[in-house]
């Protein structure tokens, strides 16, 4: 038998061992040394480790902590590393919901619509957000079906960064719903509050009718061959998965008695429930700890503009905090930037909510929000690499966020000038041409006289 020579061997190989090459890069280990890591489900450890491999923590704890050999090795003294924020109610991506054809779409989908190209994105990157719950506005009773999206590189679809394996047929996100003054209109909407409620509770006893004529048509598939099948409603399908406790619902809901009435609907429904915004929550944070209902406040620093936040409470947090409520905290982009959701902490922090439990309310609070804490919102041996590196504590108005991680790949770092014009830039900050790129290194750089 004619042996190949090793060269023939190298160069037929040669090829494989390259195209390798991108997925092996991914799996590099990083360890990164020296920073105040805040875990969250634990105390800080100063001179922190923090080790990461495959996308995943693989270690986090002090500086004695084993680090394996070969690692990508980051020194961050003298910084903080916590994990990446999550932000339970943003409009980012341009994403669009139901229309003015009926108060209630269940069906319609948010991801059909949300544009991964945004520049709108780097806002929510540059701010140390990782994952976002992308749902449209309030406009209606219930828009549609928001999406969790980790924001993570090189998206070209937002397949790139939904949760759910399936979008056609999996759970992709919440059940955006809403009452109040933003949902009331001419008909075919309600005109009151009362009209609302009543929508929202024929529509959920129809699905609750729908979820059960599934379950008997599934228990009698082995029966007479003759029974048609049973018919598929995409309406009452997501509707039965709200019911089933798969399908959380956001729901925007400002005053206290419209507050009460999600509540009054969860109770006699069973889904699970978060309140989006909450402004008067305060009224009722007992009821809403009894109901072990989550608020994720939208933070308002000039009250005002309409009726409904007339009783906004500067101390809400710490009301909400003391009752036992889950409390995290939302940007509402573009009611608030999203470069700017570590301010609500801050300021919360300021009206008297402890400062372990409004760190808690940009990380793991609304994960758990969302379903997702197993995942993500802590600092863990397991969990997803998403993390950020700060210049200083996450509280104080000089820190700036210097990089930002999902999955063990940066996505955002503040040292290069085509991320850095997104933390610094106005509202609207656009792509650039080659030269125009060319000319803001230069004014980042203060090259230009």
């Amino acid at each position: 038998m004619r042996r190949r020579p090793a060269s023939f061997l190298l160069a037929a190989l040669l090829p494989a061992l390259l195209a390798a090459l991108p997925a092996m890069a991914q799996d590099d280990t990083h360890v990164f040394r020296g920073a105040r890591l805040l875990p969250i489900a634990g105390p800080p450890i100063d001179d922190g480790v923090l080790v990461v491999q495959g996308g995943k923590i693989t270690g986090v704890g002090g500086p004695d902590t084993s680090t394996p050999r070969g690692a990508v090795e980051h020194d961050v003294s003298g910084k903080v590393l916590m994990p990446g924020l999550v932000d339970t109610h943003s409009h980012v991506g341009s994403v669009s919901g139901g229309d003015r054809s009926a108060p209630l779409h269940p069906d319609v989908r948010n991801l059909d619509s949300i544009d991964v190209a945004a520049d709108s994105i780097w806002r929510a990157r540059s701010g140390g957000i990782t994952t976002l719950n992308i749902m449209s506005g309030s406009g209606h009773l219930m828009s549609g079906q928001t999406a969790y999206v980790k924001l993570r590189d090189g998206a070209r679809t937002i397949e790139d960064w939904l949760y759910c394996d399936d979008p056609i047929n999996g759970i992709c996100g919440g059940m955006k719903m809403a009452n109040g003054t933003n949902s009331i209109g001419s008909p075919p909407f309600p005109g009151t509050r009362s009209k609302s409620a009543a929508l929202v509770r024929n529509l959920y006893h129809e699905a609750v009718e729908y979820r059960d004529r599934m379950a008997e048509a599934e228990a009698s598939e082995d029966g007479d061959d003759e029974d048609e099948p049973a018919k598929r409603d995409l309406r009452m399908e997501a509707l039965a998965q709200v019911l089933a406790g798969d399908r959380i619902v956001q729901h925007h809901t400002h005053r206290h008695n419209d507050i009460a009435t999600v509540l009054r609907l969860k109770e006699e429904f069973g889904f699970r429930v978060v309140v989006q915004h909450g402004t008067e929550s305060w009224k009722v944070a007992e009821e809403l700890a009894a109901a072990d209902v989550p608020v994720s406040i939208t933070w308002i620093d000039a009250p005002g503009g309409k009726e409904e936040t007339m009783d906004w409470n500067m101390e809400m947090g710490a009301i909400l905090e003391q009752a036992g409520v889950d409390v995290s905290f939302n940007t509402d982009d573009s009611v608030t930037d999203s470069r700017l959701l570590f301010r609500a902490a801050a300021i919360a922090v300021r009206y008297g909510m402890s400062r372990d439990k409004a760190i808690e309310g940009l990380t793991l609070a609304p994960a758990r929000a969302l379903g997702l804490d197993d995942r993500i919102g802590s600092l863990k041996a397991g969990k997803d690499a998403d993390f950020v590196v700060l210049s200083g504590d996450p509280l104080s108005v000089y820190s700036k966020v210097e990089q930002t991680w999902v999955e063990g790949t940066m996505i955002y770092d503040r040292s290069n000038p085509d991320h850095r014009k997104y933390a610094v830039g106005g509202y609207k900050v656009y792509r650039t041409t080659a030269h125009e790129d060319h000319m803001t290194r230069q004014l980042l750089e203060g090259e230009t006289r």
